[in-house]
């Protein structure tokens, strides 16, 4: 009985604790701003290091700069396009998800339905936190070595 009371009481204070972590609307707005000021001078940083290396002339300066704002209307554009479009696969995904899991539920004991759902939940906080841990952009980046069979 101690031993219950004292799990629910972990998990009590690990949820407030939790809960005080959710970034604001404020919070989000300044990171925000933030990540752009710092890509505003990287993109500064990229084009005086590419005039000092190729020698360029202000002029070419200029018509660079216009081309990459250019490119970035057009990728912004395309994202805004192809927004709906993500949205209805991911709508679809949805279903497909909740079609299996019905049919799961019939298939298998609540126990096995269960342990199967636990097990599922516990393989995407792994992958979660590989993502968070840049471990699974790292696995798709590398090429599996050749195997000589």
């Amino acid at each position: 009985m101690k031993k219950l009371v004292l799990a629910i009481a972990f998990i009590g204070f690990g949820s407030l604790a939790m809960a005080q972590q959710t970034p604001t609307s404020q919070d989000k707005e300044a990171r925000r701003a933030e990540f752009q000021q710092k890509m505003q001078q990287k993109e500064q940083d990229r084009l005086a290091k590419m005039q000092k290396d190729l020698n360029l002339n202000q002029s070419q300066v200029d018509q660079i700069k216009a081309l990459h704002e250019k490119r970035k209307a057009e990728m912004k554009n395309e994202f805004e396009k192809n927004k709906a479009d993500r949205q209805a696969r991911m709508e679809q995904m949805k279903a497909k998800r909740a079609q299996m899991d019905a049919d799961m539920k019939k298939i298998l004991t609540p126990e096995q339905y269960d342990k199967w759902q636990a097990d599922r939940k516990a393989k995407m906080e792994e992958r979660k936190a590989k993502m968070k841990d840049g471990k699974m952009k790292r696995q798709m980046n590398t090429v599996a070595p050749a195997t000589n069979s």
